[in-house]
């Protein structure tokens, strides 16, 4: 049953939905989607003003243009008021397309050691979306994207060179009378190669300084993915690629230039440490205003962030909210990535009482956006709580679907499990593995 969570922020929201789902890599899960009725017709959302004015209006037209009448809510303009909680059918839709965009970079990603395009693209910019199955998608790729990881492993002969990281895509011009704007769309795959799994792991918090004329000293974000954003491959060649932060730019400012005068949206989609440099660029283009056209209009940002870490500080929280740059955190309560960095010292251990705040506040790390809460686990794969298919196939399914467990609660037969003398034989072992799955049970309510 869906519910909200008070948070010290109150632009943070916090739903979770329950129900039981099988998903490709997880065959006993707990889910959280909403049930039936609370993903009910839009038009029962409508007479019952759970909508913002413009999708309640929006959704008596037909189904082939609503998009195009309600994309900037969907959007986050209003912070998704009244369209998390219950889980609008038209966001998840729109959650669910983008998670797709960015399973199209895990599918595309090369990671045969003997092939040529080793951690690199297996496919052409022109034809990445039909070999991936998504040539229906209604985009097309106008740039490949690589960061490099200016990290060092001394017992590993690994060179610090770009990998490919994601892309740039534009919508076609059909795509634009459906979505009603042209979408300016840059995905990021999340951590594969050992040295992003060494940044990812560089948790102290350092200034952003992505504005030149304005350092602001006190918007700090870590440092592991800084250095993936703005690295080169200057290490490698004098020749070599600029920086993913560079390159995106670049291409971003080329296609607001391409299509002046549209109704534009730039969205941003990623998973994991990918979520981590998709709010980095979201800052940095709103922080540089690149996001304005010649007639100085806004542009809107929104990030689709999939079980994302922590990014910066409430200096960097902050400053994103006063930018505009919208953010909706899709995660996974189980899932401990969304919980790093900053484990003990985050958004909740900044100020005491809810009125005095801590000297060190400027030094925690907090998440920015609204969250949007699913809740899944599975004790004989629990990598599944990270997995973004898991994530998206959850979504897939509004209903409530019941596991076949042959009608029996899996933590209660793993209980009966650690409790039988043919099992364990020593009372130790016995109050060991009942205490674990009491803290299991507990975690999951």
């Amino acid at each position: 049953m869906a519910s909200t969570v008070s948070m010290p922020n109150t632009s943070m929201k916090f739903v979770a939905f329950s129900g039981d789902i099988g998903a490709r890599s997880c065959s006993i899960g707990q889910v959280s989607i909403p049930k039936k009725q609370e993903v009910a017709s839009t038009k029962r959302l409508g007479v019952a003003s759970l909508m913002v004015p413009a999708v309640a209006t929006a959704v008596a037209k037909s189904s082939s243009t609503i998009l195009a009448h309600v994309w900037r809510e969907l959007q986050g303009s209003n912070n998704w008021e009244d369209l998390v909680e219950p889980l609008h059918p038209l966001l998840r839709q729109e959650i669910i397309r983008y998670g797709e965009f960015v399973t199209a970079c895990y599918k595309a990603f090369d990671l045969d050691p003997s092939s040529k395009r080793y951690l690199n693209c297996k496919y052409g910019k022109k034809t990445m979306f039909t070999e991936v199955g998504m040539g229906d998608s209604g985009y097309k790729v106008t740039k490949y994207i690589y960061a490099t990881a200016d990290v060092n492993i001394p017992i590993q002969n690994v060179d610090s060179c770009g990998r490919w990281i994601g892309y740039v895509a534009v919508s076609s011009d059909d795509e634009v009378k459906r979505l009603g704007r042209r979408d300016i769309l840059i995905t990021f795959r999340g951590t594969v190669t050992n040295p992003e799994w060494i940044a990812n792991l560089m948790s102290s918090l350092t200034p952003a300084r992505l504005d030149p004329h304005n350092p602001r000293p006190d918007v700090k974000v870590e440092s592991g993915f800084l250095s993936l954003y703005t690295s080169d491959e200057s290490s490698c060649s004098k020749f070599g690629l600029g920086s993913c932060r560079e390159q995106l730019l670049s291409e971003v400012s080329r296609m607001i230039n391409k299509y002046k005068g549209e109704e534009m949206s730039i969205t941003v989609a990623g998973h994991s440490m990918g979520s981590s440099l998709g709010l980095l660029l979201a800052y940095d283009i709103a922080e540089l205003g690149l996001n304005r056209d010649n007639s100085n209009r806004e542009i809107p940002i929104t990030v689709f962030s999939f079980a994302g870490p922590r990014v910066g500080n409430s200096g960097f929280k902050e400053r994103c909210e006063e930018l505009g740059v919208k953010v909706l955190r899709i995660v996974n309560v189980n899932d401990p990535i969304t919980k790093l960095p900053g484990v003990v010292f985050n958004e909740n251990f900044r100020i005491l009482g809810g009125r005095y705040e801590f000297p060190w506040s400027c030094s925690c790390y907090a998440h920015v956006g609204v969250e949007l809460a699913l809740e899944f686990f599975n004790m004989e794969n629990p990598s599944c709580v990270h997995d973004l298919e898991t994530y998206i196939s959850l979504l897939r399914c509004p209903k409530r679907l019941q596991v076949q467990r042959d009608g029996i609660d899996f933590l209660n037969r793993a209980r009966e499990f650690l409790w039988s003398a043919q099992n364990f034989n020593t009372l130790p072992w016995r109050n060991a593995g009942s205490n674990m799955m009491d803290l299991v049970q507990s975690e999951r309510t």
